[in-house]
């Protein structure tokens, strides 16, 4: 088999894997929502990220120089494309401050912590594990270092990145509203 089929294999076996559900979309939204209406930050959702300068495989992913949180937050701007040269960016080189993962329903919470270790040798300074069935939120200051937010708590403190969000706004769910009939 070569190699083109090979890497289109695992592309297309790790976008399957990925499919998201609306609970993953909520949170993702919510959260990316919650993070943005923080002047602090700017924040983009599947940004894929450059990770030519690691081996991936070393932490078991299948992906070969790339790398796509769910969520990237960048203190400041986000990377800027050079107008000279590029109209945009299709693989940033400047790692996000926060990476968050979200947990979809065909994905293993053990993948997304490979996923979670690579971006720390990426250079991410926090990373957010956020398991939407469990309404849970694991926040990472160091691979092997997180601290555990649930519905108890009233808040989800990253100290690394100086973030609070209120918990129960990452996993509301709006009230249905009856239809009008005209």
């Amino acid at each position: 088999m070569s190699d083109t089929i090979e890497l289109e294999d695992e592309i297309i076996e790790d976008e399957v894997r990925k499919m998201g559900s609306v609970n993953h979309s909520i949170a993702q939204t919510r959260t990316s929502t919650l993070l943005s209406s923080d002047e602090r930050f700017e924040v983009l959702v599947e940004l894929s990220l450059d990770a030519s300068q690691i081996d991936l495989k070393r932490f078991g992913l299948k992906t070969k120089d790339e790398i796509v949180p769910d969520i990237s937050v960048y203190i400041g701007s986000a990377p800027i494309p050079d107008e000279e040269i590029e109209d945009d960016i299709l693989k940033a080189s400047q790692m996000p401050d926060l990476a968050i993962e979200i947990l979809s329903p065909s994905q293993s919470i053990g993948m997304l912590v490979r996923k979670i270790k690579a971006y720390f040798a990426l250079g991410v300074k926090s990373c957010w594990l956020i398991v939407p069935p469990m309404k849970v939120i694991n926040i990472y200051s160091k691979p092997s270092q997180s601290k555990t937010f649930d519905m108890n708590d009233t808040e989800v403190v990253d100290e690394v990145m100086d973030i609070r969000l209120p918990i129960q706004k990452v996993f509301s769910r709006r009230q249905s509203v009856p239809q009008m009939n005209s």
